[in-house]
């Protein structure tokens, strides 16, 4: 059995769904935030040393970094429904969109929340170099999905999963306001069963 150890308000939500997605048996295990801090509690931190969210405990592995515990349970399913072979032209597009999520995108959006908890006027330098990365990548997938259904092409994959939550956090900060092919988008992966189910758990 995979056990999930789950941050509420985190981005492992992402692995609760692809569960879901690969109808893979898994028990959840919650972890809650700390109320003043909002950060991981202490818990979290006996399971892993990162004391971060997702971490999953299967067959005497223990994984942290979505990344790498997704492509761990992809390997598990054996299937190749929800990742292009490496045949597939779309499977590095399947690759890049993967990275992107966690790489170029997390940050500028990750940044933003946290400096929105701050009393900042916007010159700072920082302010601009977050301005400029949100600018360049939400134009990027803006235009990706204005030509294409989903980001590994037109089959739905795991790399939808792992954009989809971070840019829930850029919707919840009112950045895709002005980006129609995105907030279209997420509504369509949004209704998927099993991202309900997903969200029902976590």
């Amino acid at each position: 059995m995979i056990k999930v150890h789950h941050l509420n308000q985190s981005r492992s939500t992402r692995v609760l769904w692809l569960l879901e997605e690969l109808k893979l048996p898994y028990e959840v295990v919650h972890h809650a935030r700390d109320p003043h801090t909002r950060l991981a509690p202490a818990s979290l931190g006996q399971v892993h040393p990162l004391n971060k969210a997702p971490v999953i405990e299967h067959n005497g592995v223990v994984l942290c970094e979505s990344g790498a515990v997704m492509e761990y349970l992809l390997d598990q399913a054996g299937t190749t429904r929800l990742r292009p072979h490496k045949s597939d032209a779309s499977y590095y597009q399947y690759l890049e969109w993967s990275h992107f999520a966690e790489g170029s995108l997390a940050l500028p959006v990750i940044a933003t929340l946290l400096m929105g908890m701050e009393q900042r006027d916007g010159s700072a330098p920082m302010d601009g170099y977050i301005a400029k990365e949100l600018a360049l990548d939400l134009n990027y997938i803006e235009s990706t999905l204005a030509q294409q259904a989903f980001f590994a092409g037109e089959q739905f994959s795991a790399a939808d999963i792992m954009m989809t939550i971070t840019l829930e956090f850029a919707a919840n900060l009112k950045l895709l306001d002005d980006k129609p092919n995105i907030l279209a988008y997420l509504n369509t992966v949004q209704s998927r069963e099993a991202y309900q189910a997903a969200r029902a758990l976590g």
